[in-house]
């Protein structure tokens, strides 16, 4: 089993950002309240077994701009489930996380950090409504090598209207400096959500896929290995186990507002609105999963990664349409798995297998 744990406060609202957030206020306390008895009413509705939870991650919002002290019982009502070799993972803002909160996380168990630096330039840090500059990305990396992290990583975001070839060389100069600091690298190509700033105008994005070529091979030049579109890693065992797990389509656990779960072929979805959720916070939203849905997501997932799709679960055209792939050299076959060559395409190939 996987564990989300969605914490939905931020210091701001960022323009590209779409997920359910809260600036922060006095509903804090309550809403912990609320999530320890989200988690403990589905631990026993599932019948999670000890030490069966293989993965934990707190998303958000921003995990860092709420104390470290408010993770301190769900973490002892954790306790018990967690596998002795978890990988617990936070996001956190270089801005937020100071030493303290930093060192008080790792008390709790944290071994994973993930950064939402997005960039280092202060003109493209403006323009998407970060509030923490390049000094404090650098700082936030230096305090969490000095306090013994060993999986540290740093979110950017390319593609955007103020990106061409000479802001991306500028990125990757700064990641230079720190390349030595982190070990696990995601970039992602600015995308328009319905529900965030951006979308209420227009001309924000650059949609240019020769600098997301560019990038990307300078990323791999720096030594990242790329192991999903948008995910990089120094090694193997860098690799995002929490992420991994949603491409191989494993079981998992949301708890908190707009959480999802995927349980036995059917999705759970908490409540979206806060008062709602804290009333309720057991409540879920059930969507049903058919094979076709399954097959599907398969699809699309696994060949947006490394992950692979299932020879045995494509359909006779599907594997006519695979070797084809192959023969073109898109796809590469190896023991019983197709697996993509160039993540670019990941979503045209799943739509040609999948038509």
């Amino acid at each position: 089993m996987h564990l989300y744990i969605h914490i939905p406060f931020c210091e701001s609202k960022c323009h590209y950002c779409a997920f359910t957030s809260l600036k922060k206020h006095d509903y804090e306390n309550r809403y912990f309240e609320a999530l320890y008895e989200d988690i403990s009413f589905h631990l026993q509705k599932l019948n999670i077994k000890k030490n069966s939870i293989k993965t934990l991650f707190i998303g958000g919002g921003t995990p860092s701009a709420v104390s470290a002290k408010n993770f301190e019982m769900i973490l002892t009502l954790l306790e018990p489930f967690l596998s002795k070799n978890i990988e617990f993972s936070s996001e956190a803002n270089p801005n937020s996380a100071d030493i303290e909160w930093l060192k008080a996380m790792k008390n709790l168990g944290l071994n994973r950090i993930s950064f939402g630096a997005q960039s280092f330039h202060p003109k493209k840090l403006e323009f998407l409504g970060r509030i923490h500059d390049q000094k404090m990305i650098f700082k936030a990396l230096e305090n969490v090598n000095k306090l013994g992290f060993k999986k540290i990583n740093l979110d950017l975001i390319y593609d955007t209207k103020l990106d061409d070839k000479k802001m991306l060389e500028f990125e990757l100069e700064q990641l230079k400096q720190i390349k030595n600091l982190i070990t696990h690298l995601s970039a992602y190509n600015l995308t328009i959500e319905p529900l965030s700033a951006f979308a209420k105008k227009e001309h924000f994005k650059k949609n240019a896929p020769y600098l997301m070529k560019f990038f990307i091979q300078e990323l791999q030049n720096l030594g990242f290995l790329q192991y999903e579109i948008s995910n990089f890693a120094k090694n193997n065992a860098q690799i995002c186990k929490h992420n991994l797990a949603y491409w191989k389509g494993l079981d998992y656990l949301g708890c908190g507002l707009s959480a999802v779960s995927c349980y036995k072929n059917e999705r759970f979805y908490t409540a979206k609105n806060l008062k709602a959720y804290l009333q309720n916070p057991i409540f879920r939203d059930v969507e049903k999963l058919n094979q076709e849905d399954l097959n599907l997501e398969h699809l699309f997932l696994g060949l947006r990664s490394i992950v692979g799709i299932k020879e045995c679960k494509l359909s006779k055209i599907q594997k006519e349409k695979a070797n084809l792939l192959v023969r073109e050299k898109k796809l590469k076959f190896e023991k019983g798995r197709y697996y993509n060559l160039n993540f670019l395409i990941s979503d045209e190939l799943a739509l040609y297998l999948s038509s």
